[in-house]
């Protein structure tokens, strides 16, 4: 048996030799691999997600998710690479650590100092945050937002990819409402060094009232979350039927706070479909296709149970 494999082994590799475009048939026929790295990973939806969209797509991929302690992420990112990995995504807790693992990262990852994808190039593993386009993505649907006026609540990982992401838009203002003014003026800090951008800041003492002249409010917070009908600290006589209201609250997406914009006839953007947008962008980094977003939504809300 040893002999016939070998003599298959020098087989293929005559072959390839007498005909070179033998070889990247042999590396096309190789499964491209994708992984969820974080910890825990239970209840994550994107591998399902993901999976019935390759499937969709009649892309013959995989997409795995994968549990890593904090103490084994380094050596989990060396064999991603070893093992010819595709790419993937990072959620808590590596999301703000494992961007010094990749060979290189995009500069949405760089400035923000948080990566939530990572794809291959030329063999090199690069981390990229795809939030803040999702969120321009989204808002794009409804109006530009170069030259409006947006209130951003909160300055963690979330909202400092988005305030990045709106900087680079062109927004004509940018206020960030926090009751963490350290992590907020860090931020106020950072986009006018890396990008000449000069946002406010606001702090946020009880319920926050609106300037007249707000067109975008954004809950970059998870205030609310894992609550039957939470408040969201604003002051709703502030809140005028010309803003658009944006909540990233995932699950349930129907909040506190999308509740009363509607009511008082704002548009609204809710943390399921950026969740989407955001997974349609990964999906178009690792393949070149874009994905049917019906058949994401379908499948986030039947994981869900939406």
């Amino acid at each position: 048996m040893l002999a016939t494999l070998g003599e298959n082994i020098g087989f293929v590799e005559h072959r390839q030799q007498d005909f070179p475009g033998v070889e990247s048939i042999v590396s096309a026929s190789l499964q491209p691999i994708l992984a969820l790295l974080g910890y825990p990973v239970a209840g994550n939806p994107l591998q399902y997600m993901i999976e019935k969209a390759l499937a969709q797509r009649e892309l013959d991929w995989r997409y795995l998710s994968l549990e890593v302690a904090p103490e084994n992420l380094a050596d989990a990112v060396r064999g991603m690479k070893a093992m010819g990995f595709s790419g993937g995504n990072c959620t808590h807790p590596h999301e703000s650590a494992v961007g010094p693992l990749f060979d290189r990262v995009g500069p949405i990852a760089e400035l923000s100092g948080v990566v939530n994808c990572f794809h291959t190039e030329n063999g090199d593993l690069i981390g990229e945050n795809t939030v803040g386009s999702a969120v321009a993505e989204s808002i794009r649907l409804r109006i530009d937002p170069e030259g409006k006026q947006v209130v951003l609540f909160g300055s963690g990982g979330w909202a400092r990819a988005v305030a990045i992401e709106l900087a680079m838009a062109k927004v004509a203002g940018l206020t960030l409402v926090d009751t963490e003014e350290e992590s907020a003026r860090e931020l106020i800090r950072l986009l006018a060094e890396r990008l000449q951008y000069e946002a406010a800041f606001a702090s946020w003492e009880e319920h926050f009232a609106l300037a007249a002249e707000t067109e975008v409010v954004i809950n970059g917070t998870t205030t609310g979350a894992g609550e039957t009908a939470p408040e969201f600290p604003l002051e709703l006589a502030s809140l005028t039927p010309e803003i658009l209201v944006v909540d990233r609250l995932l699950s349930p997406p129907e909040t506190w706070l999308l509740r009363e914009a509607e009511a008082r006839g704002c548009a609204t953007i809710d943390g399921l479909e950026i969740f989407i947008a955001q997974v349609a962008i990964d999906f178009r980094l690792w393949t070149g296709v874009a994905p049917d977003t019906s058949v994401l939504r379908e499948a986030v809300e039947e994981y869900l149970e939406l």
